[in-house]
């Protein structure tokens, strides 16, 4: 994973590690924290000042020395603040791609566009049509396609672009994936390749090849009247790119619903997430669980390693973004 969690939520490595040496009180000034990080006194500041900025901390209090640090912020507040802040700025996205979906459609209407893709807007009409149209595109993929589907999915033929090597990333709405066979097919594709993360209320449907063309399938089940478009310009297609990215940041690998994850963690780890989540140090997370420090700290890194990260914050923030930290 690039970045671990703080690259989606605005951040990045050094604000994390900075993050967590604050957290486990690893320095008294900011001298000592540089070199302790071996960074910097230039870098570690801007990214102090970048914690303080997105509530990761607060700056000292005017009492204290010249080289005083930063106060961090309990790691769940910190963390609800910025999901909801990502969020929101998704919900624009999401506006804003509503809004090109409609002047797209009209400038099609009036310049009666037909033929090649790049540097054109094509309305496609028609079931039939539409699925001849996706094939091509398909057909003529050679480095990547990225897709967002919500239900009904659109039909695509992933596995002949996995066989060719096609790197395929995509985005499927959760509540499209109830059915256990549907997530088998899926896992079967995760294992030849696809990339596949889910997330709930994906806000579009698109198939984006080679960064190059976008298409666009209709809102709802491809009817006889059912419209996409094709959009082949480079300045339209770097609006819906970023989309994608920003549902690809924020979604989460697809878990089969036997493997007993979608209810989240079992009420043990739960309570030693929301420990982790306060901020708490090893040995009062012992003395809270009863436990020898040793103990809580295996627990731990058992923890770290079912959510797949590398740091305490990775892990507090993947709970946090499913939910499972509560309010």
């Amino acid at each position: 994973m690039i970045q671990g969690e703080l690259t989606t939520l605005g951040l990045g490595r050094t604000e994390e590690r900075a993050y967590e040496a604050l957290l486990a009180e690893q320095a008294d000034g900011a001298e000592e924290l540089a070199r302790l990080l071996d960074l910097p006194r230039e870098r570690l500041d801007a990214a102090l000042d970048r914690l303080v900025a997105h509530g990761f901390a607060r700056p000292p209090d005017p009492s204290d020395a010249g080289d005083a640090l930063p106060h961090p912020a309990a790691p769940a507040a910190a963390l609800r603040t910025l999901i909801h802040r990502r969020q929101a700025e998704l919900h624009m996205k999401s506006a804003e791609l509503a809004r090109l979906r409609l002047a797209a459609d009209r400038f099609a209407g009036d310049a009666g566009a037909h033929g090649g893709e790049r540097g054109r807007v094509d309305v496609v009409r028609g079931r039939r049509a539409i699925a001849e149209r996706a094939a091509r595109l398909l057909d003529g993929a050679e480095r990547e396609v990225v897709l967002l589907d919500r239900p009904p999915f659109t039909a695509l033929d992933v596995e002949s672009l996995l066989a060719r090597g096609v790197r395929v990333r995509a985005v499927l709405d959760r509540s499209g994936l109830a059915d256990p066979g549907r997530v088998r097919a899926l896992t079967g594709l995760v294992g030849r390749g696809l990339r596949l993360r889910v997330a709930a209320d994906v806000p579009a449907r698109l198939v984006a090849v080679d960064r190059r063309v976008t298409l666009l399938p209709p809102t709802e089940a491809a009817g006889p009247r059912a419209a996409a478009l094709v959009i082949g310009d480079g300045l339209l297609c770097g609006t819906l790119l970023p989309l994608f990215e920003a549902v690809w940041e924020r979604a989460e690998p697809l878990v089969a619903p036997e493997d007993g994850a979608a209810a989240g963690p079992p009420g043990a780890q739960r309570e030693l997430l929301a420990l982790l989540a306060a901020g708490l140090k090893d040995e009062a997370i012992a003395r809270r669980l009863g436990v020898h420090v040793h103990t809580a700290r295996r627990r731990i890194s058992r923890l770290l390693e079912s959510l797949d990260a590398r740091t305490r914050f990775q892990a507090g923030a993947r709970a946090s973004s499913r939910g499972w930290l509560g309010d």
